[in-house]
């Protein structure tokens, strides 16, 4: 970027992490998601770590299907909209600084918290390692990966970003 540009860079992938009363967790998650994420991957996301009962009425709701799971996803419908900025020029007068082009929102990731933290004692590592597992596998579902109808391609790709991301399984 040239100097005395106004515009930031941005990283080309954006998560935003929170609880299901919408408080944002602190943590490394985010950081890791975006860092390991396929370079297709740009836009924004949300990642929610919610409560059992409430990814069982997501996945009722929407799947027809009356358990909780470990984790949903949810595409967005359309790309996000941006608007132009301005800025004052040395002459006082408005002048056109094109805006970085907006970041589409890809989607929603849903992680039920105790699922996660029962599935984390039963392949014997630490919860956050869980919450990274689910929320990589959510994103490649926002990405348009089906492994259930993709003949392993996800489960390949999936494989390959865990060891980007030093997960060992």
């Amino acid at each position: 970027m040239a100097p005395g540009d106004q515009r930031r860079a941005r990283p080309r992938l954006q998560v935003s992490v929170s609880d299901e009363r919408g408080r944002v967790l602190r943590g490394t998650l985010a950081r890791w998601l975006a860092d390991v994420a396929p370079a297709s991957a740009r836009g924004t996301l949300s990642v929610a770590v919610v409560s059992d009962r409430r990814v069982r009425t997501l996945n009722r709701e929407y799947r027809g299907k009356d358990y909780a799971t470990d984790v949903l996803s949810f595409p967005a419908e359309g790309p996000a909209a941006g608007a132009s900025a301005k800025a004052a020029g040395s002459s006082g007068r408005q002048r056109h600084i094109p805006p970085a082009p907006p970041l589409p929102h890809l989607g929603d990731i849903v992680i039920a918290k105790g699922v996660a933290a029962r599935q984390a004692r039963d392949a014997g590592h630490a919860e956050w390692i869980e919450l990274r597992v689910l929320a990589l596998h959510g994103l490649l579902h926002l990405l348009g990966y089906d492994h259930e109808t993709d003949d392993g391609a996800m489960a390949r790709l999936e494989s390959r970003l865990r060891r980007k991301g030093r997960l060992r399984k």
